[in-house]
């Protein structure tokens, strides 16, 4: 038997709702539209802590001027129904007013190199939004772990970087990418795509895997087997677009040189159709 989770709305009942639930507590941070990789973060939550808080909240924060603020998919129903699956204590669904109830706030953190690089400079300004949110989040919800997926590993490490920085007495936990059986990490814009997009999108598994299988010739060598495979796709189909591909530090997504050994991330963000799509994989380099 499942139980649904308590759906809060406003900063009086989430305080509330965790002042009747003690124990360690850990928070897993979405903007709706659940999926099995979501759920994931939810069922490793429900393995370290007693109590499981999702937020679910679309930050307007952290859309650019062109980007799908207004069409980005909600559906709280459904998602309360999937979070009663895996074990959600706790639901707290804000609209904007309740998260920012001064407007726009004046004053916001700033991402700093990080959030320069990268997403960073496809999407100015993503990373402070992200940023400003999750700490405002980390506040209300008062958490002692959160936990965020690995396939945006940027962001991960944007908010690692912040946790150690501001001193912010949360431990963050990442947690591996979730991907269909063809390699498609899952994500909430993969609703967008067509069946022939869909079938397009396989180029970020397939040139992260390239890249992998080219490890023990260095990182130029990552590089430019993931990029043959991107430029392959481009010359096949007009509707798919690299915005970029980099093989960086994973502290602080700087590219790394040719001679670097230890891990790196492979990151690459791939238009297909009018959809933005980013994945990532870890990769170890050997020193040669």
């Amino acid at each position: 038997m499942t139980l649904d989770p308590l759906l809060v709305t406003d900063r009086e009942s989430l305080a509330a709702a965790l002042a009747e639930r003690p124990g360690r507590r850990a928070v897993v941070m979405t903007m709706g539209a659940l999926h099995a990789g979501h759920l994931s973060l939810v069922e490793r939550a429900r393995e370290l802590a007693e109590l499981v808080v999702v937020t679910i909240f679309v930050n307007p924060l952290q859309f650019g001027p062109e980007e799908d603020l207004e069409r980005y998919p909600r559906d709280l129903e459904g998602d309360l129904e999937r979070l009663a699956s895996v074990g959600a204590d706790v639901v707290f669904a804000p609209t904007p007013d309740v998260v920012y109830p001064g407007g726009d706030p004046v004053v916001r953190v700033s991402a700093g190199r990080i959030g320069e690089v990268l997403e960073g400079a496809s999407r100015p300004g993503h990373l402070d939004g992200v940023l400003t949110v999750v700490l405002k989040l980390m506040h209300l919800t008062q958490p002692d772990l959160a936990l965020y997926g690995r396939k945006d590993a940027q962001q991960l490490a944007a908010i690692q970087r912040m946790v150690r920085d501001l001193d912010v007495p949360v431990e963050v936990v990442g947690v591996e990418t979730v991907r269909d059986a063809d390699g498609l990490a899952l994500s909430s814009r993969n609703a967008y795509l067509s069946p022939e997009e869909r079938e397009r999108a396989l180029v970020l598994s397939r040139a992260l895997a390239a890249g992998q299988e080219a490890a023990a010739g260095g990182a130029d060598a990552v590089r430019a087997a993931a990029h043959e495979v991107l430029r392959e796709a481009t010359q096949r189909w007009a509707d798919v677009r690299p915005d970029y591909l980099a093989l960086v530090d994973p502290a602080s997504f700087e590219e790394v040189p040719d001679g670097w050994s230890g891990e790196a991330v492979l990151a690459t963000a791939v238009r297909v159709g009018a959809t933005r799509l980013i994945d990532n994989a870890t990769i170890t380099l050997e020193p040669r």
